[in-house]
């Protein structure tokens, strides 16, 4: 049996500080020992989080970092670089960024961070002390498109249409995430300067250093709350029994990636971390569709994935969670 854990939270009032706490209060090997949060200090996480009523008794500390194993960081995109600079942490303390601030230095200076795709990067998330947790667009699109990059197969560009549940905005309401704008409507943002196109191209390079083609994507705004569904297509020579031969083989290895013989939908993924990816070839055309929950494989699922290959643990530990198919 493995020894447990003391992880800790900071910023643990929004989405997927909600979501990370779900994750570890239900994880086997993990004692969370405080939530942190500045504009809920004191209040029962139950209070905001409701789904926990029951489930834990714990309440938002203003931080205390020195007693964790792990600490999770789950603030908005800027924000962790300045809580860290602000609560230098202890050395051997192991730090997973689910922002976007860690996400393009990886691999640069003495206190280098890994990019914490599992997929892509399973051996040196293993042994690193600084995961930066990708971005759910990301995730999504990455894991389509990471065996064509491994067999150099990515000779055309890239053509991405990508919806996005409400969640992914974040819990603050804006004028184009509140539920009176949201519902029944569908829109399209950054259209092809998403900020999730740069760590794409960074692990495709790794797998591909001659990619020179480019990745043309459009973000859509969903009406619904949770989910990503990424169809991607992009001219090749190979057959369509090439491409799921090459698929199933990059991912047999990985339990949460999944190849679908039949049409995918998202109910499939919500509420797990799995991705699960559907091939066809029309013509010399292949599109490939790819589906995740994006506050799990998309974040906070992906984070606890990485802790537990941080910690020796097995990969799906805490992870074995059901779909919310109907």
């Amino acid at each position: 049996m493995k020894k447990r854990i003391n992880a800790g939270i900071i910023g643990g009032a929004g989405y997927t500080g909600g979501e990370t706490l779900r994750l570890l209060i239900n994880h086997d090997l993990v004692h969370v020992r405080f939530s942190h949060s500045l504009s809920q200090t004191g209040k029962l996480v139950s209070d905001v989080h409701t789904d926990l009523l029951g489930e834990t008794t714990l309440r938002f500390s203003d931080g205390e970092t020195e007693s964790a194993d792990v600490l999770f960081l789950c603030l908005g995109h800027g924000e962790a670089k300045k809580y860290l600079a602000s609560n230098p942490p202890k050395e051997d303390m192991k730090i997973i960024d689910l922002s976007q601030d860690h996400r393009l230095t990886v691999g640069k200076g003495v206190q280098s961070w890994t990019y914490g795709l599992p997929e892509l990067n399973r051996e040196a998330i293993a042994k690193s002390t600084k995961v930066s947790n990708p971005g759910c667009f990301a995730t999504c699109i990455q894991l389509a498109l990471l065996p064509l990059a491994y067999g150099s197969h990515l000779n055309a560009d890239m053509h991405v249409s990508a919806t996005t549940g409400s969640t992914g905005a974040g819990q603050n309401p804006t004028a184009d995430t509140h539920f009176s704008w949201r519902q029944n409507n569908l829109s399209p943002y950054k259209v092809f300067t998403h900020q999730h196109l740069p760590e794409i191209r960074q692990s495709l390079l790794k797998l591909q250093p001659d990619l020179v083609n480019e990745i043309h994507f459009v973000p859509l705004r969903g009406s619904f709350t949770r989910g990503i569904l990424a169809g991607i297509y992009l001219e090749t020579d190979l057959s369509i029994d090439q491409a799921l031969e090459l698929y199933k083989a990059y991912y047999a290895n990985h339990p949460f990636v999944h190849i679908s013989e039949k049409v995918i939908d998202l109910k499939q993924v919500i509420n797990t971390n799995k991705c699960i990816l559907h091939l066809e070839k029309q013509g010399t055309r292949l599109l490939i569709t790819g589906i995740i929950d994006n506050l799990l494989k998309g974040a906070s699922g992906q984070a606890v994935q990485n802790m537990n290959l941080m910690f020796g643990f097995a990969e799906n530990s805490g992870l074995k969670l059901k779909a919310s198919a109907f």
